[in-house]
């Protein structure tokens, strides 16, 4: 290579290293999206490098087939509920979605119908809402998976009725699934989550009726290890645990019919990491480590919906792991997306990113989609 060939590649990449400096990726993240596949090159118009001219060259099958390449709209919550009145970005979720579709993206899971009362549309968090979402949803190449909305704690006539108008915006959207971010139970103890079991199994036939499919989304704790044996408190609640892991034991005790699983796959390696050990009914500790591949590659009909959600291993971190966009973290998803078991197609994995928002660059959430877009359009067998 000659010296002014070093030169023009150098100023090519001054660019995109400006753009990884402002986003807060390190030296290694950024190195994964520039020589991986030049990602954050496509964030920055009319700038040519060498690793953009290898994208192309990229040989072997792809993981995620464009129409499986999903948002959870909660990473560009920032974006939705803006003002547009006063900002210049893109702002509320008829923009939004324009943009995401100018992305790449063909999958979209909400996370919630509210934005700015200026914004197109106004107030859609409404049956009628919804039927201006879906042509937007259809206007730019959209499909909506699914929702991250609120699952009634109780059954009441009024909770069933607040769920029936749920599963009708579902419909109204073109979804096959609903769900929620939240795990069924905070709670570690078997009675409650018998209780959760029975309540899902009872709310998920109902969703099936109207031609959906139920699901919940887990955190770390989620996969900690159930209370079900032991010594009992003062408070009279097991204090010791047979070694079954609590969304486990959830699975056991739903009818796989009708309640499924979101994998936010990120809080699952969060969780391989914390909960390692459990304290047994004899009170001894016992070693057991959590492997999340093999909890879907089990029942991977259970699982329609992943969160693909990456990170960098962090063991000095509380958590062990901390967020990055999807293919600059260290979670093997190659390995993961690929081997998940279930009928060609069945998956559909959904980018996230929790801190994607920033304050100091509002730009920044629909940059990092482009960029996490690009990662997921060139991952690799």
């Amino acid at each position: 290579m000659h010296d002014n060939d070093v030169t023009e590649i150098d100023q090519a990449d001054e660019a995109p290293r400006q753009l990884a400096r402002k986003l807060g990726l390190n030296r290694r993240q950024f190195f994964a999206a520039s020589m991986g596949v030049g990602a954050a090159v496509a964030l920055t118009p009319g700038v040519a490098s060498a690793a953009g001219q290898a994208k192309a060259a990229v040989a072997g099958e792809l993981v995620i087939p464009r129409g499986k390449r999903g948002i959870i709209l909660y990473t560009v919550r920032d974006a939705i509920s803006r003002d547009p009145a006063t900002s210049p970005y893109a702002s509320g979720f008829k923009a939004v979605l324009e943009e995401l579709s100018r992305i790449g993206y063909k999958q979209i899971e909400f996370a919630g119908f509210r934005q700015s009362a200026n914004a197109p549309g106004g107030d859609v968090n409404t049956v009628e809402g919804a039927k201006l979402l879906r042509t937007w949803l259809d206007a730019n190449g959209l499909k909506a998976q699914g929702n991250h909305g609120s699952i009634p704690s109780t059954i009441t006539t009024e909770t069933l009725t607040a769920f029936d108008t749920f599963c009708e915006v579902a419909n109204i959207l073109g979804m096959k699934h609903i769900g929620t971010g939240s795990d069924p139970t905070s709670s570690d103890q078997k009675a409650d989550w018998d209780a959760a079991a029975d309540r899902w199994n009872f709310l998920g036939r109902r969703a099936q009726r109207n031609g959906l499919r139920l699901y919940t989304h887990n955190h770390d704790a989620a996969y900690g290890f159930l209370k079900d044996s032991g010594p009992l408190d003062e408070a009279g609640k097991y204090t010791a645990s047979s070694g079954i892991r609590r969304l486990e034991y959830f699975l056991q005790r739903t009818d796989p019919r009708y309640v499924f699983l979101e994998m936010d796959i990120f809080w699952a390696h969060v969780a391989k990491f914390k909960h390692v050990a459990y304290t047994a009914a004899d009170g001894s500790m016992v070693e057991d480590l959590f492997d999340p591949l093999a909890v879907v590659q089990a029942q991977p009909k259970r699982f329609p919906l992943f969160h693909a959600k990456d990170g960098d291993s962090r063991p000095d971190l509380p958590n062990g792991w901390e967020m990055t966009p999807f293919g600059l973290g260290d979670i093997d998803y190659r390995t993961f997306l690929s081997s998940t078991g279930g009928p060609s197609g069945y998956h559909n994995p959904m980018w996230e990113q929790d801190t994607a928002p920033s304050t100091e660059n509002p730009a920044q959430s629909l940059q990092l989609a482009e960029l996490s877009y690009d990662m997921m359009a060139t991952l690799r067998k």
